[in-house]
């Protein structure tokens, strides 16, 4: 079975923890236990990963006195690199006989697109308001309330082909675990004369994969995070962890806001368009989850 894995920020990062090396390898190597006991019970897997805490700090340290500094889509891509790495480099302390590749993944979106205008997408550290105010009018930066503290906002266009798909089908076939499409991947939009132009902006990585579980033709999406289940009534007393969910009759807006709803958008995008199962859980609970066992299963009329 081929399964495209999204590991959410808490991979990397856990909620409240310092964006220091040594805890985003201790992280991944959590990870990486979890996603090898995939990969042992024979599974082909496609790795992709979040960025925001990484790519908003390089950001921050990259600016120069007049707020000026390197794009997002080269930030992108250096933190591809990086994290593609380490998720690399402990896969590979312990599934030593198997071949790993990290690649740089483009990601097209449209020029046009209406999220240019109205930037949302959390990225960076959290600032006290009068911080974050401070910041934006230093750097330019577009920034919002995320709960009780602030952050950046960015824009956060729709991806429309991933670009390196046929190369990334290559690899798999040939038995390959790949790492990619990292942070939703390099966001590029085409010039009139075909070339591909970065552009400053983020893309949603469950929304990345769902379109290249698409285009790889997946049998599975598995969206893993620090959450055991999607739960309805969400905050509520009566709260209630959903086993499954009709991709065909959800509305992700009844959903929170943050990281739960492009999860939800995701995988009843790729379930209701190809008949296959996407399932969101927690990272720690992977095999229980591709097991039915555990986690939120999204199916249709059509579903394997």
């Amino acid at each position: 079975m081929l399964i495209v894995a999204a590991l959410g920020g808490n991979a990397l990062l856990r909620r409240g923890e310092p964006l220091t090396a040594e805890n985003q390898r201790a992280n991944v190597r959590r990870a990486a236990t979890a996603l090898a006991a995939l990969i042992s019970e024979g599974h082909s897997l496609v790795i992709t990963h979040g960025n925001g805490p990484q790519v908003g700090l390089l950001a921050l340290e990259t600016a120069g006195p007049d707020g000026a500094g390197l794009p997002l889509d080269v930030l992108g891509a250096e933190t591809e690199g990086m994290i593609g790495y380490m998720i690399e480099q402990e896969l590979a302390g312990i599934l030593k006989e198997r071949r790993f590749a990290t690649l740089l993944t483009l990601v097209k979106v449209s020029a046009d697109d209406p999220a240019f205008r109205k930037p949302t997408k959390f990225i960076g550290p959290v600032y006290t308001a009068e911080t974050a105010r401070k910041l934006a009018d230093q750097r330019g930066w577009k920034v919002a309330p995320d709960g009780e503290m602030w952050r950046r906002v960015v824009a956060s266009p729709a991806p429309r082909t991933i670009m390196e798909a046929d190369v990334i089908s290559l690899l798999v076939r040939q038995g390959v675990v790949v790492i990619c499409t990292g942070g939703g991947g390099i966001p590029v939009v085409e010039g009139s004369d075909g070339s591909l132009l970065g552009i400053e902006a983020v893309i949603d990585k469950d929304a990345a994969s769902a379109l290249l579980a698409e285009q790889l033709g997946a049998d599975m999406l598995l969206l893993l995070t620090d959450v055991d289940a999607v739960y309805a009534d969400f905050g509520a007393p009566n709260a209630r962890p959903l086993a499954k969910i009709d991709p065909g009759s959800v509305d992700e807006k009844q959903f929170p806001a943050g990281s739960m709803r492009p999860k939800i958008a995701a995988a009843s995008r790729f379930s209701a368009g190809t008949g296959h199962r996407a399932a969101i859980g927690r990272l720690e609970d992977a095999a229980a989850i591709m097991a039915g066992i555990k986690g939120t299963t999204f199916f249709s009329d059509r579903a394997d």
